[in-house]
């Protein structure tokens, strides 16, 4: 028996069609609608497309992966389908601009830059979406760590000290746990950042 693959918290997109096929707002909004499994009977009912219109959209999310089927059920003389998006939420990695996504290593790597910050954010993006697709097909975990906490600078004068105390303390950690030659070890990225807060609801979309 073939075992269901679970819906992922989060799904990164790494190709421009899918990334194309979610942006799309009306199937956008299926998948938002489809966190549970949905005939396309219901769906149209709670949306208002017409059924022709939406089954397009659920058969173009399908092809891409978006959309999976859940179960398929006799309903009188007819067969109903069940389907349900693949993941709660989506990540569109910067893989999916080919050669217009950013290069850190083509840039000044002015650490006060904060377009040095996004391309940095955007390569982590990148890169983390390329280890977990690939462990999600081999069944395997990640190793990650992530700290995010908020700190409020009485000055900027503080905040520069902070900055260079931070800079001091992480290569004095580097500098203790770093091993060039060890042939069992594996080379890990990390990254530091600090930026502004974003006052809640000045993201478009947050919630």
């Amino acid at each position: 028996m073939r075992r269901e693959r679970p819906v992922e918290d989060i799904e990164v997109i790494d190709d421009a069609q899918t990334a194309a096929a979610v942006l799309e707002p009306s199937r956008a909004d299926l998948l938002a609608r489809l966190g549970e499994p949905k005939s396309a009977s219901t769906v149209a009912a709670e949306c208002g497309l017409p059924r022709q219109r939406l089954n397009y959209h659920l058969r173009e999310l399908e092809r891409r992966g978006l959309v999976r089927l859940v179960e398929e059920r006799r309903k009188g003389n007819m067969t109903e389908r069940l389907v349900r998006s693949s993941a709660r939420s989506y990540v569109i990695s910067p893989a999916a601009l080919a050669a217009l996504a950013p290069q850190p290593a083509q840039m000044s790597g002015d650490r006060l830059s904060a377009s040095w910050l996004l391309a940095i954010a955007a390569q982590l993006v990148r890169d983390v979406g390329v280890l977990v697709n690939g462990a999600r097909n081999e069944e395997r975990r990640v190793a990650t760590f992530t700290m995010d906490t908020e700190i409020r600078f009485s000055s900027p004068d503080d905040r520069a000290a902070f900055a260079d105390e931070l800079s001091q303390a992480v290569n004095q950690l580097v500098a203790k746990y770093h091993d060039g030659g060890s042939p069992g070890g594996r080379s890990h990225k990390m990254v530091v950042a600090v930026h502004p807060s974003v006052r809640a609801g000045t993201v478009k979309g947050a919630h």
